[in-house]
């Protein structure tokens, strides 16, 4: 239930209904394009700031980090206090935090740019799904999604070349170009868009849930990144402990907690926590691959900026293409073979990526492989989301979609983290193409391992199938994976 200030039930096709669209599509697309093309300026930002790989690797887990830990609370923070507000106020953020990585002299002031990046994202993200579904009302409101998911995924096939384009210029472009955009955003959004709240929330907000969450991923994340890298050391293995601790202090807080961020209900259902384990398992996958591939093409086969971001794109077009009919297939035959055949189709396109070395082509050695990988993405992800829905109770729909879509934003998290080191990458291994090439082959491996797991847990583990409530609410919650680095994760919005 919302309640709005201005006008509501808006109509598609009316002048009301486009400002509100013009405001969400570009507010996600500025985090979107973000998403997009900062993997592919890590190589030249490494060159141009002297990073090791261990910098390259700060450079995106800062931003996931701090994103990953505050989207939940964002959403929540929409819902009681104005969901344009709020939203407002991240693109504001994200545009100063985007200010401060285009001009950053060195290495560490550009990672502090990308974890105030991550703050304003959790905050604008899941206001853009909320200011639609509090917006439009009924079949208006299905139909504002699909253009909202439609021309989010233009955005996500556009930026590959944009963002290549942009870092042949400069890198610094890549964040730069976020200003005048948000510009455009907050003026469209004060002006044209209504506020909205949610007079049901949460009297409270679970900020010690938070905290603890937060301190559990930064020390998670920093000790496993110092594990990779140097092995066993004292300090690391501590800091690992700490963030356990904190991660346990976290599930006893949310137990208690009369408004927790994760309702410990919903683990209760067995399917629910078999489909958040394929979950960390496919988007640590996901993570890895969008780390290293573009790396890989530029320092290993020798591609350009703007070839190596492209090389994305075939997975974006499928799953704009395929990801409405998987669900339609999990509809029918239930979301079990889907999600069990999906991962391992996903597997072999990453084996078939393993061939691309020096002088490596376009068309014959890395479509093949990325269309493969797409292919399978696309056949998982809206049985995973359909199956992370129907095992949650109708109240507890929302915060389902956004537990799951936190427990995907970690997962690439940690995974960026770990993986390069257990596959011998650090130091300054991105500049020597033999050595990376190397490393990259090995974390390719990890992360098809990572696949093969995920079908099995879900072979093993997903059984109930698809009900008609589940699948009519699909098209709204299965744009929360679509679309960036490849396939988006898209945050939940509380209120859909």
């Amino acid at each position: 239930m919302s309640e709005a200030i201005g006008p509501v039930g808006l109509r598609m096709g009316t002048p009301a209904a486009r400002w509100v669209l013009l405001t969400t599509v570009l507010g996600s697309g500025v985090v979107m394009l973000d998403g997009t093309v900062v993997n592919v300026a890590l190589e030249r930002i490494g060159t141009d700031l002297g990073a090791s790989f261990g910098g390259l690797q700060w450079t995106v887990n800062a931003y996931t980090l701090t994103l990953a830990s505050l989207i939940l609370l964002g959403g929540s923070l929409g819902d009681r206090y104005g969901r344009r507000r709020v939203f407002v106020t991240g693109v504001v953020w994200f545009a100063v935090a985007s200010l401060l990585c285009g001009l950053a002299p060195n290495l560490e002031l550009l990672i502090a740019g990308r974890a105030l990046q991550g703050v304003g994202g959790a905050l604008l993200t899941p206001g853009s799904l909320a200011l639609i579904s509090a917006s439009f009302r009924g079949p208006d409101r299905a139909a504002a999604v699909g253009a909202w998911s439609g021309l989010g995924g233009i955005a996500g096939a556009v930026g590959p070349f944009l963002g290549g384009w942009l870092v042949e210029w400069s890198w610094r472009a890549v964040f730069l170009i976020n200003l005048p955009l948000a510009t455009l955003v907050v003026v469209v959004a004060l002006r044209h868009v209504p506020e909205s709240r949610d007079p049901d929330a949460a009297p409270g907000l679970d900020v010690p849930g938070t905290v603890l969450a937060a301190a559990a991923l930064a020390a998670l994340t920093w000790s496993l990144t110092a594990l990779g890298a140097d092995g066993a050391a004292p300090v690391p293995l501590v800091v690992l402990a700490a963030g356990l601790a904190a991660l346990a202090a976290f599930v006893a807080v949310e137990h208690r907690s009369p408004h927790p961020l994760v309702p410990p209900r919903l683990f209760a259902d067995r399917e629910f926590t078999a489909a958040n384990i394929a979950t960390l398992l496919v988007y640590g996958a996901l993570g890895v691959v969008f780390l290293l591939l573009v790396l890989h093409l530029q320092v290993v086969a020798g591609f350009s900026p703007t070839f190596a971001g492209a090389a994305l794109l075939p997975v974006t077009v499928i799953m704009l293409v395929f990801s409405a009919r998987a669900g339609a297939l999990a509809q029918r035959i239930g979301p079990r073979l889907p999600m069990t055949v999906g991962p391992l189709v996903s597997a072999a396109g990453l084996l078939l990526l393993r061939r691309i070395g020096p002088g490596a082509s376009w068309l014959a050695d890395v479509v093949p492989g990325v269309a493969v990988f797409g292919a399978g993405l696309a056949l998982t992800v809206a049985p995973l989301t359909a199956t992370v829905l129907a095992s949650a109770p109708d109240r507890f729909v929302g915060a389902a979609s956004g537990v799951n879509n936190a427990v995907a934003r970690a997962a690439g998290l940690l995974s960026v983290a770990l993986v390069p080191g257990l596959a011998g990458i650090g130091g300054a291994d991105y500049a020597d193409p033999a050595t990376f090439a190397a490393g990259y082959q090995m974390a390719m491996l990890i992360a098809t391992g990572l696949l093969v797991v995920a079908g099995v847990v879900s072979f093993l583990l997903i059984r109930r199938p698809m009900s008609t409530a589940t699948s009519e609410r699909l098209p709204v919650e299965r744009c929360h994976h679509c679309g960036t680095s490849a396939p988006q994760v898209h945050p939940a919005e509380s209120s859909a």
